[in-house]
């Protein structure tokens, strides 16, 4: 294979992880495993690990296993690990602040993924959810976010 091919499954990938992602948010975290992600909707600033951790290795599985079934399975994998990389740093460094990095920001971008996301986090409860993706943000947060600046 060529390697344009190879960077456009790696691409590729990664774009189509938010639509996964996303539906496995809404439908899977929300849903039938709601027990493991419910600790992340709750308020406890002294909590390290969550419950809702599991989700890292359950999400990271099918990554691993592309890549070490190799030819194109291998790139896929790449853009699963790299959607993977970009959720810790977005979500759990740059949203939650689970390492003290990227306080500010001025970017109208990342101020409507934390304005989307503080949305999200409202509910405490499994139903009634909204904006359950990470890196497609609605329209209407980077209007907020734009009017903030």
């Amino acid at each position: 294979m060529n390697i344009v091919l190879n960077i456009s499954i790696v691409i590729l990938t990664f774009l189509l992880m938010e639509f996964i992602a996303w539906a496995t948010h809404k439908y899977v975290m929300h849903g039938f495993l709601w027990n493991l992600h419910k600790d992340h909707h709750e308020v406890n600033k002294n909590k390290i690990i969550e419950n809702n951790d599991a989700f890292f290795l359950i999400f990271a599985i099918p990554g691993a296993v592309f890549m070490i079934l190799g030819s194109t399975l291998l790139f896929v994998g790449i853009g699963i690990t790299l959607y993977g990389f970009a959720y810790f740093i977005i979500h759990e460094i740059f949203i939650h602040q689970r390492i003290k990095l990227f306080k500010r920001t001025t970017l109208t971008y990342f101020k409507a993924i934390r304005k989307a996301h503080r949305v999200h986090h409202k509910s405490r409860v499994k139903e009634n959810g909204k904006c359950f993706g990470m890196l497609i943000v609605p329209l209407k947060f980077w209007k907020e976010a734009k009017a903030q600046l």
